[in-house]
């Protein structure tokens, strides 16, 4: 019997003094034009952690330690595409490097944002995460309706 595969990604949340980094989609051919934050799906043979690892000094040009990060949530999401995701969240207090968009081909603005005024056009699963930390679930299901 197979089993039912799912897809994996995780994602980074950087705070500083009640801010998130959030970064604006563009040319990806997802939720271009609404924000998220530095994230990326698992390669096959790569942990969660790992993965934000490779991600974070891909996107943001910062070097992480997978031994720095705190798993802060988790999210069963059902996507849009009708793809089944296990989304990770998790956060760091410390970082190297300067913090710069090194995809402008796919990012067009990285920024910090209040976390109690997000922008209006932050992507929905995102926002929803965002809020379940600060509330400090540590796992939410989004999407599950609409299938």
């Amino acid at each position: 019997m197979s089993r039912f595969p799912y897809r994996g990604a995780t994602h980074l949340f950087l705070l500083r003094e009640g801010e998130i980094l959030l970064s604006r989609r563009f040319n990806t051919g997802f939720m271009d034009g609404y924000y998220s934050v530095p994230a990326g799906h698992i390669d096959g043979g790569e942990t969660a952690r790992e993965c934000i690892v490779r991600e974070s000094r891909e996107e943001i040009g910062i070097e992480v330690r997978s031994t720095d990060l705190e798993m802060v949530h988790v999210m069963h999401r059902y996507s849009d595409e009708e793809i089944i995701y296990i989304d990770f969240f998790v956060t760091t207090r410390e970082y190297a490097g300067e913090i710069r968009n090194c995809e402008p081909e796919k990012c067009d603005e990285l920024s910090w944002h209040p976390l109690d005024a997000l922008p209006e056009n932050t992507i929905p699963y995102i926002r929803r995460a965002i809020e379940a930390v600060q509330r400090k679930e540590l796992y939410s299901e989004f999407g599950w309706e609409k299938r």
